[in-house]
């Protein structure tokens, strides 16, 4: 097996382009050596400021290869002829062949290097058949005709043009170098008549542009990193990120600090620079004040420092540390001291514009920007964020008793939710929205849970953060996610497979997580239909027709009818059932992520149209214990073959059998039994679903399984007399109904 070594080096690359653009290239390389029956071994991939690499085993040379393929008939048109000698670039001898051809079995047509065409028998008549024998290649050829091509169409986010050259690429393309086992592999990006001006590929790559600048040739892979290293270059990202980590902390140990932690933060400046040196920097005493959060974003968007803090515990109370860490590209002579200096000139002035827009915006009330809201448009087919700021009020107050919040307070702290959108710290740093809300909220005096609220809504953000748990913060956290989804759906601008440009899945998410770590016991339906009805768009004579019927539309088409006590018009109970559907396979997808049974979700929520998440996930669980037992496997073996007979016997006699019975018709003493069991035990199942014994359920469905099992052993379902047939297969029906309403056990997967 050769050793491959690739490397495509260029102006600065992006941070955030570099690691998807290391796994494209081994990917499109994988791809385009396919078809010559090559395959990478153990690919390994680096990147960083100005190169991205691959190194990996390859074989020296292809397999030789033999393949056919069908042709046209003989005597078949010229089209015909013509289109298959294009799509295998046949030569004319080969085509005047085929056209001469007079069908003798299995004969020769043509035959040339590597290429014959025979004339085989069929029973619709002779046809061509073209076989092709490729012969083996080495791996170099078959590299410098793929990695070109390659280059040429990478899929950069972003890409330029320069100079004379037609190469589009994310930055000036400086050097290709390309080794397979020692060796180069000769290729060059110019087509034509100009490839004696292309840039062809080498052995040689650069170090360090101030430290050690000039290139060097290399072998291998081996010789490669350690040429590098010796010239001030980390090839690999990982270890940069780790060196920048363990440097800063070291630095930051050292003072009693430690550093705020950021992945985000930590990757994109190992993609900056090449030869990490961490230093500390200090903040002026004078912007101490300021709320953290500010220092920790001006740092990181604008010059992409790293925040320290003073450690929690041992007297300490992690307060905001007047220190700043930053990762210089060179070790300087004089030990960072110039790069300290500047670096902290810079952050002076940053936070001195920072401090601008925190003293103007604290010189009025938070709710005095409400009115600019009017003016900025949330979306063109739902109004403005001044419209929105009213639904989240009256949304909020309709879902505050429900989270044990006080109305005035869940009201209040959604109307100044969003008030901050028009101050101009937030229009300077987009990043801090809700942040700066409950600062100001604070300032001009409005009660600590409703400034928290202001803070938290937007919560959670991620999979790694916190949800908000105080009351009137989860009635802003909602409403704020539930108008968001209503609006949305009833615009129908839901998510496809391709994107999600509202972020409606992170909202649905964010719906569950506060609903389960809350343990809230919450109408979901009942609360997505009365943010629909916060759209002037669905109320009264300003309604437009089509505003949430798209959604509805489908649930009502699928068959679904609102339960009978629903206090909304069916097409608004249809269009909450849609969105709510959403949000069950939301969590469906988190479960499948935490390892657990999705589809125990899925039977619990078709069983009864219920929308209370913590209640269905009780089913749930209960049904995953349940199954876990052997009478649990017993009886859901049992449902599924009553269920395959019913499926039959319904599709074959074109009707549904009702789960009903007439007892008269009762013959075998086990089709007795069973009855008798179920009559006893459906009873007993349904005063436990409505105490919301789930577990009392199961053990009234836990009987059935030795008057079931008899049944199916000695009892023929489809009898001769078609009267007994019909009860039993109503008394099948009726097993079905007994289980189905504990869930829909059709869903459980074997």
């Amino acid at each position: 097996m050769a050793e491959l070594l690739l490397e495509l080096l260029s102006e600065e690359i992006p941070a955030r382009m570099q690691a998807r653009a290391a796994e494209d290239l081994a990917r499109l390389l994988a791809e385009a050596l396919k078809p010559a029956g090559l395959a990478l071994e153990a690919p390994r991939t680096m990147h960083g400021p100005r190169r991205i690499a691959l190194v990996a085993g390859l074989p020296a040379a292809t397999p030789a290869s033999e393949r056919e393929e069908k042709g046209p008939r003989l005597g078949a048109p010229e089209a015909a002829l013509g289109g298959f000698a294009r799509k295998h670039a046949l030569p004319e001898a080969a085509i005047a062949a085929m056209r001469a051809a007079t069908g003798a079995a299995d004969a020769p047509v043509y035959e040339a290097e590597g290429l014959t065409i025979l004339a085989r028998p069929e029973k619709s008549g002779a046809s061509f058949l073209l076989r092709l024998q490729n012969p083996a290649r080495a791996s170099a050829e078959v590299l410098a005709e793929a990695v070109p091509a390659l280059i040429r169409r990478f899929p950069w986010p972003k890409s330029m043009r320069w100079g004379t050259s037609d190469l589009i690429w994310v930055r000036p393309l400086q050097r290709i170098l390309c080794v397979l086992d020692g060796a180069v592999v000769p290729l060059s990006l110019a087509e034509g008549d100009d490839a004696a001006h292309g840039l062809r590929s080498a052995n040689l790559t650069e170090g360090h542009r101030i430290q050690s600048p000039g290139a060097f040739p290399v072998a291998s892979a081996a010789e490669y990193e350690a040429g590098l290293r010796e010239r001030s270059v980390i090839p690999d990202a990982a270890e940069r990120e780790r060196m920048i980590e363990s440097g800063i902390a070291a630095l930051a140990e050292a003072e009693g600090l430690e550093v705020v932690p950021d992945r985000g933060l930590l990757a994109e400046v190992a993609g900056l620079v090449e030869w990490p040196v961490p230093l500390l920097g200090r903040i002026d005493d004078a912007f101490m004040d300021l709320p953290p959060e500010l220092m920790r974003t001006t740092m990181r968007v604008n010059q992409r420092y790293f925040a320290l803090r003073h450690k929690e515990g041992d007297h300490k109370d992690g307060r905001p540390a007047a220190r700043f860490a930053l990762v210089a590209n060179i070790a300087a002579h004089d030990g960072g001291a110039a790069i300290v200096g500047g670096n902290e000139r810079v952050l002076r002035a940053r936070l001195s514009d920072a401090r601008f827009f925190w003293d103007l915006d604290l010189k009025q009330p938070l709710e005095s920007f409400l009115p600019k809201l009017d003016a900025a448009v949330f979306h063109a087919k739902l109004g403005t964020q001044g419209d929105r700021v009213r639904r989240l009020e009256r949304l909020a107050r309709h879902i505050a008793p429900m989270v044990g919040a006080e109305p005035d307070l869940a009201a209040r702290a959604a109307r100044l939710a969003k008030a901050d959108l028009a101050s101009g710290m937030v229009g300077e740093f987009p990043e801090l929205q809700g942040v700066m809300g409950r600062y100001y909220a604070l300032h001009a005096g409005e009660d600590p849970r409703v400034a928290e609220a202001i803070g938290a809504h937007y919560r959670p953000l991620g999979p790694g953060d916190a949800v908000p748990s105080e009351p009137v913060a989860v009635a802003a956290a909602l409403a704020d996610k539930l108008d968001q989804l209503a609006g949305f759906f009833a615009a129908d601008e839901r998510p496809t497979g391709s994107g999600d440009p509202y972020a409606l899945r992170r909202a649905a998410l964010g719906v569950i997580r506060i609903v389960r770590e809350n343990r809230l016991r919450l109408p979901l339906a009942n609360a997505v239909a009365e943010a629909f009805f916060g759209y002037p768009m669905a109320q009264g004579s300003t309604a437009t027709p089509e505003f949430g019927m798209a959604v509805a539309a489908e649930r009502m088409n699928a068959g679904w009818k609102p339960p009978a006590d629903s206090p909304h018009p069916p097409m608004v109970a249809a269009f909450a059932q849609g969105v709510v559907e959403f949000l069950a396979e939301r969590l469906r997808v988190q479960m499948r992520a935490e390892g657990l049974r999705h589809d125990l979700v899925a039977a619990a929520f078709g069983t009864s149209g219920d929308d209370d998440l913590n209640r269905l996930l009780a089913r749930a669980d209960t049904l995953r214990d349940f199954l876990s037992t052997p009478e649990g496997m017993d009886l859901l073996a049992a449902y599924r073959r009553a269920a395959n007979i019913l499926r039959i016997e319904e599709k074959k006699d074109g009707r549904s059998y009702a789960a009903a019975i007439i007892p008269d018709l009762l013959r075998a003493p086990e089709e007795i039994a069973l009855a008798a069991a179920l009559e006893a035990a459906r009873p007993a199942v349904g005063a436990a679903l409505g105490r919301e014994d789930f577990e009392g359920a199961m053990a009234a469905l836990a009987p059935l399984r030795a008057p079931v099992d008899a049944f199916f052993d000695r009892v023929t379902v489809n009898d001769p007399d078609r009267a007994l047939r019909e009860n039993r297969l109503g008394l099948l029906a009726l097993l079905r109904g007994a289980m189905d309403e504990l869930a829909d056990i059709a869903r459980i997967e074997a």
